[in-house]
């Protein structure tokens, strides 16, 4: 949705983010897998490979430079959380460590993070209207 704003750099490490906070409650559902594909085609990108032994935060957050490209990565990332109904403990904590990271308060957070949950509730509703 808003992904094609992001730079060429700053898309890829998006990607790499989304794969980390996908993976970090130990379940990669099929809903994640369809919203990353979705990501990639949205943003004009190949899917990459994800190694979680050479992912360094500090690294990949450092890449999204601008203010409208941070809230824009995080208030995707809200969407990927929420896809599966389950706000884990572990995608909290990683959640908060990015907003934190981009210097986002925790109110502003709460707001983005109830866009990422309606979001995703109409994402899933869409698809079910395709498939009728």
């Amino acid at each position: 949705m808003l992904l094609m704003r992001l730079k060429a750099g700053e898309k890829f490490a998006f990607l790499k983010l989304a794969y980390y906070v996908a993976n970090i409650d130990g379940e990669f559902d099929e809903e994640e897998k369809d919203i990353i594909k979705e990501y990639c085609a949205e943003m004009g990108i190949d899917n990459i490979e994800h190694d979680d032994s050479n992912f360094v935060l500090s690294d990949v957050l450092s890449d999204i430079k601008t203010e409208q490209s941070q809230i824009i990565v995080l208030l995707e990332l809200l969407i990927l959380v929420h896809s599966d109904d389950k706000y884990h403990r572990f995608e909290h904590k990683i959640i908060d460590e990015i907003a934190a990271a981009f210097g986002i308060s925790k109110n502003r957070l709460e707001i983005y993070s109830q866009w990422g949950k309606m979001t995703s509730a109409l994402y899933s509703q869409g698809k079910l209207f395709l498939e009728n």
